[in-house]
């Protein structure tokens, strides 16, 4: 077998879960990965650190071990090699392995491997969740196309906390708390989103009314993110978006003749060529 014919075999396997042997291999993938993430876990739990460290260290090397050769073998096989090392994917690759070596010089990090329970997005591969992997582009084409509406909202916002901010530094002052502009403003995020802390609470007449007015005001800014996504959704939803055949990703807008993710060409009747 040649070089070239054993990277075509290896990447068809790494690559492909629509084939028998990738998918046994996406699967046991899929199993490292749970278990790894076990042991991150456990590990960070003292009493069994204290009673089981060196299983534990054995354990999490052997899991750094393999997810190193399944790397450099995605690099290897790769066609286009630093497309998938930039890509999401690679990315989450190389950090699921990087902190265990980092480990040795920087105590601490190796609770960052963690990371490596974002990987299992690729249950969406290995299952064929199309419906879902469809739903899901969607909500990323209405986010996407929500940003600029969001963008305003989220500055009008900030805005108005740092305006009511600076208003309870100067209305409550110091002896009540807060201290500093940005503890006032910290105080407005924490007021005008409703989780309330109680870290921080005005006392005076003046103080209070101002924090009901926020805290009303809260009410009315939270739903407004969900109503602008909401109805991007729903003009996306019935705007008839269908998934790229290449890679799966909806195609905005509807009557596109390329795909702006991948840009393969869509092959539709109402194309003129």
């Amino acid at each position: 077998m040649s070089l070239a014919e054993f990277r075509n075999r290896l990447y068809i396997v790494i690559f492909h879960s629509d084939t028998p042997g990738g998918r046994r291999f996406d699967i046991a993938l899929l199993w490292l990965i749970v278990l790894s993430v076990g042991v991150v876990f456990m590990e960070s739990i003292a009493s069994v650190r204290k009673e089981y460290a060196l299983l534990i260290t054995a354990a999490e090397w052997c899991f750094t071990i393999l997810f190193t050769i399944e790397f450099v073998a995605r690099v290897f096989s790769s066609p286009n090699r630093y497309r998938y090392i930039f890509s999401f994917y690679g990315m989450i690759d190389l950090l699921s392995i990087l902190p265990a070596y980092l480990a040795l010089f920087i105590p601490n990090l190796q609770y960052l491997l963690v990371i490596r329970a974002l990987r299992l997005l690729r249950v969406f591969r290995i299952l064929k969740l199309t419906r879902f992997l469809k739903e899901g582009n969607v909500l990323a084409v209405a986010l996407r196309a929500s940003m600029y509406k969001i963008v305003v909202f989220l500055t009008t916002v900030i805005t108005l906390v740092i305006v009511v901010g600076t208003m309870m530094y100067v209305i409550e002052g110091e002896k009540n708390g807060f201290t500093s502009i940005p503890i006032s403003i910290y105080w407005a995020i924490v007021t005008i989103t409703t989780v309330g802390y109680g870290d921080i609470s005005p006392s005076t007449p003046l103080g209070q009314f101002l924090a009901a007015l926020l805290m009303i005001l809260g009410y009315g800014i939270i739903a407004v993110p969900t109503g602008i996504v909401s109805s991007e959704i729903t003009r996306i939803s019935n705007s008839g978006l269908l998934p790229c055949p290449n890679c799966n990703h909806m195609i905005f807008p509807a009557n596109a003749r390329f795909c702006g993710n991948c840009g393969t060409e869509q092959k539709r009747s109402d194309n003129k060529n």
